[in-house]
């Protein structure tokens, strides 16, 4: 019987444990939080954070395992890949998957290995980044260098403006850094989705299209879904599936999942913002399975553990799908979902709520005030863009004002 340790057991981790238990495997959980709902689908948890390299390291010793797995969690991913190089297990360069968990790391290999790349540079204090501004391009995008779902990111249109985001990059940085980066003008939707490669060939990329949103007072470059189909051409899929094919060669990466985040300027300059070495979160592997009838989870838990995965083939989408975080505008107590009739009846597919009845809920700033994810379907790319437009319209969160 294959031995996995899954790092994670949150509800988005729970796919993953359940189905390596029906793959006949013997599954091992750890995390810092011994109450994540995940951890009671597996034979065995241990109380040891994720981002804990040495941590991990120690409690993968005494387990005889046979593989490690980072499913849909960017902090987690250089720790799968630090136990799995010390201890021979199948994984990916560590030094490769730090890097591309960092972002300021992420953007010098980039331009340093003569990818597109937007200029930037990580700072550790506010002093020395307001003494580069100069030398940018107004406006900057400032991030935390370590965080995802938008979390901590602030567009930056002018100096007086640059403390402040600063200040809400480095609260959400493990690592207490954050990068400055000039803004792209990205042509259509920016492109989402995930990719799989196998002994560092690129066999598997499905896309779809970033929806961002100020409703409700989102910032507009806050992340809220993503729908399928693609809507680009077959030469631009292969366009992007070239730059990360090459990408992964100079990387060094063998086996492994990616989330993928890509944007295309008005002449079509590929640009790659993000190469997560990891499923996406918001259950991107779920929607890509309605959506081409693949399932990721599996050539991931069969990547972990050296098993062959060479009937992973690109396929095509069929259908229109979409991932959407769940919301509220307003602050309060949690009362529950509603669904416009028609909506529930024909287009919802999965409802994930990652809140009670009762608990407090805040405005949706970024991935940190989601209360989960829906799935749902459309007839016709026009169909989901109407929806999609318009999500007020066919869901809303009911509280009770505090």
């Amino acid at each position: 019987m294959k031995r996995v340790l899954m790092l994670g057991g949150s509800m988005q981790q729970i796919p993953i444990i359940k189905l390596a238990k029906e793959m006949g495997m013997y599954v091992i959980t750890c995390d810092y939080l011994p109450d994540n709902p995940g951890h009671k689908y597996a034979d065995e948890y241990h109380n040891v954070s994720t981002t804990d390299l040495d941590g991990v390291l120690e409690l993968a010793k005494g387990l005889d395992l046979d593989g490690i797995i980072a499913y849909a969690s960017d902090p987690a991913a250089p720790t799968a890949a630090y136990v799995a190089e010390k201890l021979g297990l199948p994984g990916n360069p560590y030094e490769s998957v730090k890097l591309c968990t960092q972002k300021d790391l992420f953007r010098k290999f980039l331009l340093d290995n003569g990818f597109n790349s937007p200029k930037a540079k990580g700072y550790t204090v506010y002093e020395d980044a307001l003494a580069d501004l100069k030398e940018y391009k107004l406006p900057v995008m400032v991030k935390p260098v370590d965080s995802s779902g938008s979390k901590g990111v602030v567009k930056v249109y002018n100096e007086s403006e640059l403390k402040a985001a600063v200040d809400e990059a480095l609260s959400y940085s493990r690592g207490k850094r954050f990068i400055v980066e000039e803004f792209i003008e990205k042509k259509g939707y920016q492109v989402s989705g995930d990719g799989f490669s196998y002994n560092g060939k690129l066999v598997f990329t499905s896309y779809g299209n970033e929806l961002y949103s100020s409703a409700g007072g989102t910032r507009e470059y806050v992340a809220l879904g993503e729908f399928w189909p693609t809507l680009l051409s077959d030469d631009l899929k292969k366009k992007i599936d070239d730059e990360l094919q090459r990408l992964i060669t100079a990387l060094g990466m063998k086996t492994c999942a990616y989330n993928i985040e890509v944007i295309l300027d008005k002449d079509d300059n590929v640009y790659v913002l993000e190469l997560g070495p990891r499923n996406g979160g918001s259950y991107i592997p779920q929607l890509i399975r309605y959506a081409t009838g693949v399932d990721l989870i599996k050539y991931t838990i069969l990547g972990a553990v050296g098993e062959d995965c060479s009937d992973l083939k690109m396929a095509p989408t069929t259908g229109c799908f979409s991932n959407y975080m769940i919301m509220s505008h307003t602050s309060g107590k949690f009362k529950r979902i509603c669904f416009k009739e028609d909506f529930e009846k024909n287009n919802l597919l999965d409802v994930y709520c990652t809140y009670n009845a009762g608990d407090t809920v805040t405005p949706y700033k970024n991935t940190t005030d989601s209360m989960g994810t829906i799935l749902f379907k459309a007839d016709s790319v026009e169909e989901m863009m109407k929806i999609t437009d318009n999500m007020d319209e066919y869901y809303w969160v009911e509280v009770e004002g505090e």
